[in-house]
């Protein structure tokens, strides 16, 4: 007896739901609570640090004016944020207004470096007598701390935007260079000779092969080069940094406004995080088969 001929009857009934199905409201459930502890768990960890600190200050080891207490951080970061007795923020701007011409320096000089980097890093990894020249160059400005060119671009460029964004270009491409040379180097030999077999020429092996399986590398590349980029965006204003959050930390330092300083260095490293998040995000959209067999 054929199925059409078996009638409705003796259909065979539908299957269980998966109960570990992307879509079960189960695993949604797991999630959310999973989620949720972890929360608690770096809450509870916030509390206790804080505690922490607010145990120190109360117990008088050192002056206020070098360990401000948890309140005078927030009352500072309430200042610098808002506009009062007509002041408006800390030098004639709002926290999130320093915070912001920062990120722009920064994204800036990690586009410019992406720009460069990706390319160098490609011809390193795939053209062996410019490997000999050009990787030690990458490896020497590596090791170079951003303080240590700072005077000399400010010589050569001024004390305008060009030096700070000089710096954080040459402090985000060598990550950026070298994730890349790495990654070509580490892509599968199997799928060059396939692609020689096909007819591919050199620059569609590049730009074909080499390049997209190379690309979660240097996405993680690109990572670590913003990480560097915001760690040097301090040095970069220690000149004519005013609007900027290293700007203001170092003017905030000269006046012994440690309460400041510290609420400036908060604000670094908690959008630091956010942009990280946003940063593994594209790079979860961009390379979405990454880690999985």
């Amino acid at each position: 007896m054929t199925a059409a001929a078996a009638g409705p009857d003796h259909r065979p009934p539908p299957g269980p739901r998966d109960p570990a199905g992307p879509a079960s409201p189960r695993r949604r459930r797991r999630r959310l609570r999973e989620a949720l502890r972890w929360g608690a768990l770096r809450a509870v960890a916030l509390a206790v640090l804080l505690g922490c600190w607010q145990a120190v200050v109360s117990a008088q080891w050192w002056p206020r004016v070098l360990v401000p207490s948890p309140s005078d951080v927030w009352h500072q970061f309430v200042l610098a944020s808002t506009v009062h007795d007509g002041v408006r923020g800390y030098g004639g701007h709002l926290l999130v207004e320093h915070l912001g011409v920062s990120l722009g320096r920064i994204g800036t000089g990690s586009a410019y470096a992406v720009l460069a980097g990706v390319p160098l890093g490609l011809l390193i990894g795939t053209v062996r007598p410019l490997a000999v020249v050009l990787e030690p160059a990458v490896t020497f400005l590596r090791t170079l701390p951003p303080l240590a060119y700072l005077s000399l671009l400010v010589i050569w460029f001024g004390i305008d935007e060009a030096p700070k964004i000089w710096l954080l270009v040459i402090a985000a491409l060598p990550p950026i260079a070298a994730a890349t040379a790495a990654a070509v180097r580490t892509v599968p030999g199997q799928l060059v000779e396939a692609a020689r077999a096909l007819g591919s020429g050199p620059l569609a092996l590049l730009l074909a092969v080499r390049l997209p399986s190379a690309l979660p590398e240097i996405l993680t590349g690109v990572r670590i080069a913003v990480g560097v980029a915001y760690t040097s965006v301090v040095a970069a204003e220690t000149v004519n940094g005013v609007p900027g959050i290293g700007g203001m930390i170092r003017d905030a330092q000269r006046y012994n406004q440690t309460a400041l300083v510290i609420a400036g260095i908060l604000a670094i490293g908690l959008s630091g995080i956010v942009l990280d998040a946003l940063l593994r995000l594209v790079e979860r959209v961009a390379v979405p088969w990454r880690g999985r067999a």
